[in-house]
Order: structure tokens, then sequence, then C-alpha cells
């Protein structure tokens, strides 16, 4: 059995990071948030130390390194704001833990570098959370995609969220905090293509802003015609009462993949402790696509440009 402490806990991720730890046959020595509403707990590891101050959990993590070996923190789980993972991968490491981050790793891929070389230095691992890569639909598409080199292949990607207005008051908001958009909701697609169809050779912008962004990429088996939003108003009828809708079609046949979402943690967490997982170089290629995104200068305007189009403007 291995000890994890996790940061972030009462955030909107955390639960599911909870579960594929109880489901692995692992537990929780130590828990960070500011917040302390953090009573999912007690529905998994209800003897974790909880810490609403950084310094002290971090003390009380050391103290448990040096002092206590059979709850020494083997794995530390990161669910906190995006612009807070570099920092808390580092105390991972640092304390001899290898680290388990959410996504984005980090907002700038320079910031790799640095890392990849404490990863040297301390002889642990960082693994980013991918779970889409895991997802069997997907891992049966790409295998089928494998025998099919010759074709280039036209891609739509739409993905609507609806969000409040608490969303841009929030860390999310924050360009310097979140990275916008592209970052912190497209991640995992921009994620997907690249991995599905081979590394950008051309990445135009059409819209870029707080509440929508898309464009063209020119991938090397693919085009793909993108699309993210939080405003409500571009959810589309068949959306019926449903605040997200999500539509990924490859040369004009839907790929269907919404079912299973809730479990591929657990599946990222089984496979990290079976000795694989994504690493950070791994998460290189999609964090580069995602800041050349964010500091793009966008080539059409919002109203030119709708989600359900057939096709938009190169």
């Amino acid at each position: 059995m291995k000890n994890f402490a996790i940061t972030g806990v009462a955030g909107y991720i955390a639960p599911r990071h909870l579960k594929a730890i109880k489901e692995t046959g692992n537990t929780v020595v130590a828990a960070l948030d500011p917040h302390d509403s953090v009573g999912i707990l007690d529905s998994y590891f209800p003897e974790a130390r909880f810490f609403t101050e950084f310094e002290r959990f971090d003390r009380h993590v050391d103290k448990l390194r040096r002092h206590n070996k059979e709850k020494e923190v083997h794995y530390v789980s990161i669910c906190t704001p995006n612009y807070l993972h570099d920092a808390h991968m580092r105390f991972a490491l640092r304390i001899g833990a290898d680290a388990i981050c959410e996504k984005p790793l980090v907002l700038n891929p320079w910031n790799i570098d640095a890392l990849q070389e404490l990863e040297k230095e301390y002889g642990k691992k960082i693994y980013t959370v991918l779970q889409l890569r895991l997802h069997p639909k997907l891992v049966e598409l790409k295998k089928k995609l494998a025998d099919d080199t010759k074709r280039r292949h036209q891609v739509s990607l739409t993905y609507i969220t609806s969000r409040g207005s608490w969303y841009l008051s929030s860390w999310k908001g924050s360009l310097e905090k979140s990275g916008g958009l592209a970052t912190n909701i497209g991640i995992h697609f921009f994620d997907l293509l690249l991995w599905l169809f081979g590394p950008a050779i051309r990445n135009d912008v059409h819209v870029n802003d707080e509440k929508r962004v898309s464009g063209f990429l020119e991938l090397k088996n693919a085009d793909v015609q993108w699309y993210l939003s939080i405003e409500s108003e571009d959810l589309p009828k068949e959306a019926g009462d449903k605040k997200t809708f999500r539509s990924m079609t490859l040369d004009g046949n839907e790929i269907e993949f919404s079912d299973g979402f809730t479990d591929l943690h657990t599946l990222v967490y089984k496979d990290i402790l079976e000795g694989g997982g994504f690493g950070t170089a791994d998460a290189r290629d999609s964090i580069q696509l995602a800041h050349d995104i964010r500091h793009a200068t966008p080539k059409a305007s919002a109203e030119l440009i709708h989600p359900l189009a057939s096709h938009f403007a190169k």
C-alpha cells in the first residue's frame, strides 16, 4: 500500500483522485486546501490529517518522512489551481515523493525543462493526468488510425460547457492563473488531437477571448476545425437541458466517447502504480500548443464563426 498526500482536496476534480487512490488499494495520510469544505474526505479517508496552511502541511509531511516510515508520503496528488501546479510538483520532489498532477502540468513549455532537471536531481518522477489516452474507445480509434496512414483526415471538434458569471471572477478567469480557455478547458482535447493525428504544422486562431476560443489546426495527419466555449448561448438545441455539448467528428462521422469519464482517473492511477503513466515529455506538445494559442492574434471575430457551422474561415 502506498501513502498519498493531496493538495487542492476541496476542489472540483479532487473526488476523482480520492476515488482512484481508494480503488487502487492505497491511502491518503495528509490533505491540503485553504478552504475547509472537505467533508468528502469522510467518504474515502477520514483519518487523513487535513491542513488549510501549506506551511503546516509541509512540516507534517516532512515529519512523517523523518520519523514515521509507515506513513511516509510516496505520492503527492495535485488538484490545485493551474498556477500552483509547478510549485506543488517541486514540493513533491523535495520530500522524496513522485507527483501526480492534474492538467495542465504547467502553463508555459519552458517550465517543463526546469521540472525535468529536478526529476533527475531528486530521482523522482512527475506524472500528468492525460486520461483520454486511456479511454477504451479512443485507444481503439488510435489503433485504427495507425493502420490508415495514407489518408488525410478531416476533424471537427466542438466543446461547449456553460459556466456562470462566477467563472470569470474566480482564478479560472485569470489568464495568468489558469492560462485561459485553451489551457484550462482545451488542454485534454489538444493532447488528444496531437496523440491521434501527430504534431502541429499550422495553427490559426480565429477567436480568442475570455469566453470563446476557436481555430484551425493542420496536424501531420489531419485538418482540424475546433471551437471551445463557456457561453450558454452557444449551446445547440440538441443539447436540451444539458449544460455541456461535446462533438468530435472524423471524416464526417461522430466519435462517441462520452461514457466512462468518471472512471478514467482510476485507470490513470492503476497505470502509474503498475510502472506506466504519462510524464513531462508526454505533456510538452499540448502545453506548447495551448501556449501558442493563448498568445496568438485572432484572425476573425466571434460573430463570423459559429461553433456548429459546417466549416470555419481559414
